[in-house]
């Protein structure tokens, strides 16, 4: 073989090599590149499905009933709850705190709720029971009412018919008319323990609702009656009651002696995960500054 055939040869075997080295380097490049973008998109489904697993975690409906006077606190809670569980319904009613062990104990509510604590004939050991928070009881006045001050002995007596015109009050020469809550009402039980009257008052009216009540003083320049704290607005006045403002402070010090826990009951030993996952966030920060929110103090050791 001449000289020149074999560097023809040597040439055409160099090339190949070369080519077959180049097609080599492009297929190890593309393994690498698939390799890297085949967990990237494992874990984006993954992700999602996570997401969407805990978007769907709860689910359901949950009653509450009992108190009036807790019925504001209990549907912003509720309705803070279901705006981060969008699968759950919440509905918060009642005619009182005696409905609120009798709902749950029949079945139609999850928890019952009650502006005082279990009386011994609504067998208190069958619920687990949990405080929210404190709760003033203000006496109120028609806001026309020259009276803005008065001690727990003068409410006793104005409640048992010992004093019946404002004249001996300081006021004007007219007949106190006392406004009160219907017999289930937790409000009026605790009331009227608390002024050492139980089952000794005299009402003009008997409201069923927190609501009501205060309808009936504002539009009655000579009524008196009891609201919860948290229900005080512009159309009332709340007395000062022995020396001391109602307010969530003097509750929360002591210094307010009507005060009255706000509780929360379900079946004993309840595992009903949507109820569970409920008080949970009534417990948490932001349920607690909820509850604070709404003019009670709050609770938030959860028993």
């Amino acid at each position: 073989m001449t000289k020149k055939i074999k560097a023809i040869l040597a040439a055409m075997m160099a090339a190949s090599m070369l080519f077959a080295a180049a097609a080599c380097s492009e297929v190890a490049v593309e393994t690498e590149t698939t390799t890297t973008e085949a967990p990237t998109t494992t874990s984006a489904s993954a992700e999602q499905t996570t997401t969407a697993t805990t978007a769907a975690a709860l689910s359901g409906s949950l009653t509450l009933t009992g108190s009036t006077s807790m019925a504001d606190v209990a549907t912003a809670l509720g309705e803070a709850f279901t705006k981060a569980n969008p699968n759950v319904t919440v509905s918060v009613g009642g005619n009182g705190s005696g409905e609120g062990p009798t709902a749950v104990n029949d079945g139609t509510a999850q928890i019952g709720m009650l502006s005082r604590d279990l009386k011994d004939t609504e067998t208190p050991d069958a619920y687990d029971k949990y405080i929210i928070g404190h709760d003033g009881i203000a006496v109120i006045v028609n806001s026309g009412n020259t009276v803005k001050e008065i001690t727990s002995e003068q409410v006793a007596k104005i409640y048992t018919g010992e004093i019946t015109n404002w004249k001996e009050l300081g006021g004007a020469d007219a007949k106190i008319q006392c406004i009160g809550r219907e017999a289930a009402s937790g409000t009026r039980g605790a009331f009227e323990e608390l002024m050492g009257i139980k089952d000794k008052a005299k009402y003009a009216e008997e409201q069923n609702s927190t609501g009501n009540v205060k309808q009936a003083v504002a539009g009655n320049p000579n009524a008196i009656g009891y609201v919860s704290l948290s229900a005080v607005d512009d159309t009332i006045v709340a007395l000062t009651l022995d020396g001391v403002v109602p307010s969530e402070d003097t509750v929360k010090s002591g210094d307010y002696s009507l005060q009255r826990p706000f509780v929360m009951i379900t079946k004993k030993g309840t595992t009903d995960e949507l109820t569970k996952a409920f008080l949970d966030f009534v417990f948490s920060d932001a349920g607690m500054k909820i509850v604070q929110d709404d003019g009670v103090v709050p609770n938030p050791g959860k028993n």
